[in-house]
């Protein structure tokens, strides 16, 4: 007789036993993960005490307003009217780390309105009127009996003006003429002669920002015309979500199926649309172009007059539909269990109805967090006061701009030879006590904490809702078993019993989560110093606490389901759902993971559908609604934020059906191991899910036989 290698059913623990009292989420139960909750707290008085701190410290205006030579902003106070930032002798701005900070060694003056014609300082002090126009470009108190040189070497005017365009209220020369060539003129500084190039290369750190202001400025003006639209196509996703999750309900089977059948079709249509687009443009001169060759467009509708766009279309497709076709193939008999679990759960949101409001309170509370994560990082950024260094005029100054002066009582002529007539100049913003000595650890202490609470926040809701849906499953009779206001109830246990529990979940990920923003900044500072064999380690470390990363996020949404069920600490239901899902490793492997699928196909079909529909309106290709759509720079702006908007509408409808999902996936197994389908052990399953696994449930054929 052969040998049979049986595995022993305590390697992943003990199945469930039957309990007669077990009657779904338990409601006597005590406080978990005590310590954790008092550490948590802590830390949110704390975060709440930084935030007051950096408030004080800080100064949003720094972020806001440029600032001027003598630390005072432009567009406040006595330069309420004078808005924009203007350099005097941008020459000195051609190295690329003043861009850093946007400071340059110079003359920095707030200003009204920046250049928008082309004079030399040696033309104004000739003619008054010129000089009227020039003098608000130079220092306050300037007279125009004062010699050239002096003006020159002082920085008190600049030796030429330009025609500029602000940007991030900043004045940079512009340097093309109305017919689009660059003009060619030679100008005097001094005793250096300055040509055009020398103002372009002396710029050149800013031209790719003057180049992204024009697109910036459009797809402004996009969103400016068609925000409207954009929140109209985000309610007609909301609308087709509802309806999906409602027609469920009703025909799951039916709907997976044309999901199915739709995506299917749908990639096979496109795959064939792309190679007949690819067939007449290989023949067609000039579209043989690479887009490596043709460079950043913002109009794309350049890239769709090349054959290279539509083959890598046509490859994406194909391999997208080949995985599809697979997956279809192999797990074919799987598809009927995960058609009646998302039947299942279907019904369950049906009486949970209130479910699909709390994504918007989880919302609320994820602004929250970030809004103020975000004005606790710039209040520490900007926190310090005006610092003031030697500007020098001369190169062979030793003194630098190290060195911190005061300018109500810097005296340039106390300095002598190469560093006479430098000045005290605005550098930065900082300080010398023992909270700016710190800025940097407070900013890392800023960035944990706001992962420590987005992470509970998500997890507090798992929690609640998979309390609100186990409560559905473990009723017998459904829906009279049923609990009054389950969500209620269930958000109810997890504020009163468990927030140390989820506390501990959240603050095992936010390390992780630390670790691979930690990893991410040493790649990049150490990014071109690297040896191969470094960079190779760097990405199997990337790439592992990614995997960790993922790996701990399934077991938290785990251990939340059965912390709702059974009101464990955080540590024995990581360690009951774990050894559960092992038990049940091929339905974890295959069922849940088609449902998964299943559920992605329609977040995809609805984002799509609702991405169509922006395409046709917003390219006018709707006859009855023609007129409405707006006219645009780039129809692309609005769609890609239509379909984006739809996809996260979808995904924040459909993650209540996914957590849904998983809490059913979990009593199913749980219920499975219980229970043999007897009257006295029956199973809580629904009659479909019974049928389909072969199991036969005596109370189900009980209640049958009474009502014939």
């Amino acid at each position: 007789m052969a040998r049979k290698t049986v595995i022993p059913s305590m390697y992943y623990g003990e199945p469930r036993k039957f309990d007669p009292k077990f009657r779904g989420p338990i409601h006597n139960r005590e406080r978990t993960d005590v310590i954790c909750c008092v550490i948590f707290v802590t830390v949110i008085f704390a975060y709440i005490i930084l935030g007051i701190v950096a408030w004080l410290h800080g100064d949003l205006r720094k972020a806001a307003f440029p600032t001027d030579s003598y630390g005072k902003f432009c567009g406040e106070k006595e330069n309420i009217n004078k808005t924009k930032l203007f350099y005097t002798n941008i020459i000195r701005c051609m190295n690329p780390l003043v861009w850093i900070n946007l400071q340059c060694p110079t003359t920095q003056l707030c200003v009204s309105k920046c250049p928008d014609k082309f004079m030399t300082l040696l033309n104004a002090v000739k003619n008054s009127t010129e000089w009227l126009y020039y003098k608000q470009f130079c220092r306050p108190g300037v007279k125009r009996s004062t010699s050239i040189a002096a003006l020159i070497r002082n920085e008190d005017c600049p030796s030429m003006i330009w025609p500029s365009t602000p940007f991030l209220k900043r004045c940079f020369p512009t340097f093309m003429t109305s017919n689009g060539n660059i003009t060619n003129q030679t100008l005097v500084h001094g005793e250096k002669t300055i040509t055009t190039a020398d103002l372009k290369n002396a710029a050149g750190n800013a031209s790719f920002m003057l180049h992204a202001r024009d697109i910036s400025a459009k797809i402004i003006e996009d969103f400016a015309e068609s925000w409207k639209w954009i929140l109209t196509g985000m309610a007609i996703t909301m609308v087709i979500s509802l309806i999906f999750l409602l027609l469920l309900r009703f025909i799951a089977s039916a709907l997976v199926w044309l999901i199915i059948g739709s995506i299917v079709g749908a990639v096979g249509y496109g795959i064939g649309h792309c190679y007949w687009e690819y067939q007449k443009l290989i023949r067609k001169e000039g579209a043989d172009i690479t887009i490596s060759e043709l460079g950043f467009n913002p109009d794309f509708h350049v890239y769709l007059e090349l054959s290279q766009t539509w083959f890598i279309f046509m490859i994406v497709l194909s391999v997208i539909e080949g995985i599809i076709l697979l997956i279809l193939i192999f797990l074919r008999e799987r598809l009927l269990i995960a058609i009646a679990l998302l039947k299942e759960a279907s019904k369950a949101v049906s009486y949970v109805m209130t479910a699909l409001i709390y994504p918007i309170f989880t919302f609320f509370l994820l602004c929250l967090c970030i809004g103020y994560g975000a004005v606790v990082a710039m209040c520490l950024a900007t926190s310090g006061v005006a610092i003031y260094t030697i500007t020098p005029t001369n190169a062979k100054c030793q003194l630098g701009n190290n060195t911190i002066c005061d300018p109500k009582t810097f005296d340039a002529s106390n300095l002598t030879g190469d560093c006479a007539q430098s000045r005290c100049f605005f550098n930065s913003y900082g300080h010398e006590d023992f909270y700016h000595s710190y800025i940097l650890l407070l900013q890392v202490f800023n960035v944990f904490a706001f992962l420590w609470l987005v992470n509970f926040v998500i997890a507090l809701g798992q929690c609640t809702l998979a309390g609100a849906f186990a409560s559905y499953y473990w009723a017998l009779r459904k829906p009279k078993d049923i609990p009054a206001f389950p969500l209620l109830a269930s958000f109810n246990r997890a504020i009163r019993f468990h927030i140390g529990s989820l506390a501990l979940g959240a603050l095992i990920l936010s390390l992780v989560q630390m670790i691979r923003i930690g990893l991410e900044y040493l790649d990049q500072k150490l990014k071109g110093s690297q040896t191969a064999f470094a960079r190779f380690m760097m990405s199997c470390l990337k790439y592992c606490f990614w995997c960790l990363e993922r790996f701990i996020k399934f077991l938290n949404r785990n251990a939340y389901i059965m912390i709702a069920i059974h009101g464990k600490s955080f540590c024995t239901s990581s360690k009951d759902a774990f050894f559960l899902l092992m038990r049940n490793v091929l339905r974890v492997a295959v069922l849940d993971k088609v449902t998964d699928f299943l559920l992605f196909l329609g977040k995809l079909l609805i984002a799509g559908t609702v991405g169509a529909l922006a395409f046709f309106f917003f390219t006018r290709k709707i006859p009855l609604i023609k007129g409405e759509a707006p006219t645009l720079n780039y129809y692309w702006v609005p769609l890609v934020m239509v379909i984006l908007v739809s996809y996260l509408v979808a995904h924040g409808f459909f993650s209540v059906y996914s957590i849904c999902v998983d809490t059913l996936f979990l009593c199913f197994c749980e219920d499975l191991e219980r229970n043999d389908g007897s009257l006295a052990r029956p199973y809580y399953m629904s009659p479909e899910l019974c049928k389909i696994l072969g199991k036969n449930n005596e109370v189900l054929s009980s209640s049958s036989s009474a009502s014939e």
